[in-house]
């Protein structure tokens, strides 16, 4: 099974970008499963049901998040539906929405870090009562780990190796070049990187991320500009063992 996670999705530049490369990547790759995180894809914070919508309509099948998942007010009535949204899952009792489902043969379960990030229930532990509890658990199980520090992120590879088919890093908007397979079977990167505009501080406008750096005064943020890029991993399964087989970078300008 061929499963394709892209990065964080910042605001039109990324939404634009998808739009352009996503149809024909599915074809060209046999792509049976398309994980985007999509926590800044309405105007670089949050999201929207529109924006929602449009990214589902251009082919990505489960939207997952982070810290800024409640940042729009309108979509948290749709966390609680049918919508294929994920929230972190180590958020607290009582939040609104979901932090997993299963989609066909897979399970895709979204946390969050901890580390210069929110105060969150532990990740670790988190992930190991869904693994524990959760009952006719399909064999192949992909991980969206929406976390700053980079030890945490591979410190939850590691410990999730052999356990579940996936443990893909977001948050940071800068791709590393540590694609690999653990020894478990576990196909890792720290983090996918980032799908909106280049001339920008991680999908920022530059000017203005300089002023609050120079002034350290709130400034306004706005989407950055420039040709936007897709950063998304390409992931084939075993979909009997769920074991990880490869995993690959794809990079997409627009054209």
């Amino acid at each position: 099974m061929n499963i394709l996670t892209i990065g964080d999705i910042v605001g039109r530049p990324g939404r634009q970008v998808i739009n352009m490369h996503l149809r024909d990547l599915r074809r060209q790759h046999k792509i049976e499963l398309v994980i985007g995180n999509a926590e800044n894809a309405a105007g670089g914070f949050g999201l929207t049901l529109n924006t929602a919508n449009e990214l589902m309509g251009d082919g990505v099948d489960i939207l997952t998040s982070g810290n800024h998942i409640f940042a729009q007010k309108e979509i948290i009535p749709y966390l609680d539906s049918e919508m294929p949204i994920l929230r972190p899952l180590n958020y607290p009792k009582g939040v609104p929405g979901r932090g997993y489902l299963v989609s066909g043969k897979t399970l895709i379960v979204n946390l969050m870090g901890r580390v210069f990030m929110n105060n969150l229930d532990c990740p670790f532990r988190t992930m190991d009562r869904l693994l524990d509890e959760l009952e006719n658990k399909p064999k192949i199980i992909v991980v969206d780990f929406h976390a700053e520090a980079t030890s945490e992120k591979v410190a939850m590879g590691r410990y999730l190796d052999g356990r579940v088919s996936a443990v893909l890093g977001t948050h940071t908007h800068v791709g590393t070049i540590d694609t690999q397979i653990l020894p478990g079977g576990t196909a890792y990167v720290t983090d996918i990187g980032m799908t909106g505009p280049t001339d920008s501080v991680i999908g920022d406008d530059v000017d203005s991320v300089i002023q609050r750096f120079l002034t350290q005064m709130p400034h306004h943020l706005s989407v950055g500009k420039g040709e936007p890029v897709l950063n998304a991993v390409l992931v084939e399964v075993d979909e009997t063992s769920g074991k990880a087989i490869s995993i690959k970078r794809i990079q997409k300008e627009m054209e």
